[in-house]
């Protein structure tokens, strides 16, 4: 298959339109990552979001929508709901509802739909085009999102038609996941913070997957289950970086270590940071502690999940395996 890479153009939304409807997958931005789509009320055409990413069957998708007379179309809507839409869309936060029309293919078989009006233009004047989109992040399965063209490029060349081209993504990480089947909980943190939902929801909870290595039977949002944004390079969180990274490098390691910046630079920098590790033949990268207020809770839940939940102490000592042999360094 040779797979275009579009500047967004009228023509361009258009033949992405054409292309959705007619069962194909287009990947598409939007203000978080790039989204890779299928029509929402296919399940045929969604099978092939699958597998094109090598993506677990139980890990339920996000139906992008362009109104909110979509999303009500597609899933039950009640008070919090209300609340939330009135608050913060179009924009980086995706409703689970009780589900109407969706397919099975979409929701992993669960009762409820995961629901998001993107606040990005060109993913909106796309939806419009288009009808509602199912639509993950555009990257291999359990590999760092995308936030350019490129980087879906990378990971597609040869396995979907089209790419929309709209630049780089300004928020850097995927949605903030809240569901309002019954009390309000926070499934996956992102560019709607957890100070600002409490604002409208004031009894929304945290789920404990968001910060812990929590077994689930079923993920009721994408990032919930399985280890996801990592590179083939080891990711750790260090409490003493520096000290981590000098004896990384005294023992010849490939390594970089990224220390904070502000969380939103964090935020937007991170995929990126991640995707140049493997770009660069890097063995090991490691971060210091996030903060987990604002959008730096969306930053710490992503490197939590890279890291595989490798958090070094001050002092600790830490195993890498390179390839036979095993180096010990000191965090």
């Amino acid at each position: 298959m040779n797979t275009r890479l579009e500047r967004i153009t009228e023509e361009s939304l258009a033949l992405g339109a054409e292309l959705i409807k007619s069962g194909e997958l287009v990947a598409f931005p939007t203000e978080t990552v790039y989204g890779l789509g299928a029509d929402a009320l296919n399940g045929q055409a969604v099978k092939k979001i699958f597998a094109a990413k090598g993506r677990p069957g139980d890990n339920p998708l996000i139906v992008h929508v362009a109104s909110k007379e979509q999303m009500m179309s597609l899933g039950y809507w009640n008070d919090n709901a209300e609340k939330v839409f009135n608050a913060f869309m179009p924009g980086p936060i995706t409703m689970v509802l009780k589900r109407k029309m969706v397919p099975d293919e979409v929701t992993a078989g669960l009762d409820s739909v995961g629901l998001r009006y993107p606040e990005h233009p060109d993913a909106q004047r796309f939806i419009s085009l288009a009808g509602p989109i199912a639509a993950p992040s555009a990257n291999i399965s359990g590999k760092p999102s995308p936030t350019s063209a490129q980087h879906v490029f990378d990971d597609f060349n040869g396995k979907i038609p089209l790419v929309l081209d709209g630049g780089e993504c300004g928020v850097g990480v995927e949605s903030t996941v809240i569901s309002l089947v019954e009390a309000p909980i926070l499934l996956r943190p992102g560019g709607v913070t957890l100070e600002q939902l409490v604002r409208v929801l004031p009894d929304i909870t945290v789920h404990d997957a968001v910060l812990a290595n929590v077994k689930l039977d079923a993920a009721a949002s994408p990032g919930m289950k399985y280890k996801h944004y990592a590179p083939i390079a080891r990711v750790v969180i260090a409490k003493n970086g520096e000290g981590l990274y000098r004896s990384a490098l005294e023992k010849g390691v490939k390594v970089v270590y990224y220390r904070k910046q502000d969380d939103v630079t964090d935020a937007r920098n991170l995929f990126a940071r991640l995707r140049r590790a493997d770009e660069d033949g890097l063995q090991l990268v490691i971060f210091e502690m996030p903060n987990k207020e604002g959008i730096g809770l969306s930053v710490a839940n992503r490197l939590l999940r890279a890291s595989a939940f490798t958090v070094i102490e001050k002092g600790e000592v830490f195993s890498l395996l390179l390839g036979g042999d095993t180096v010990e360094l000191q965090g």
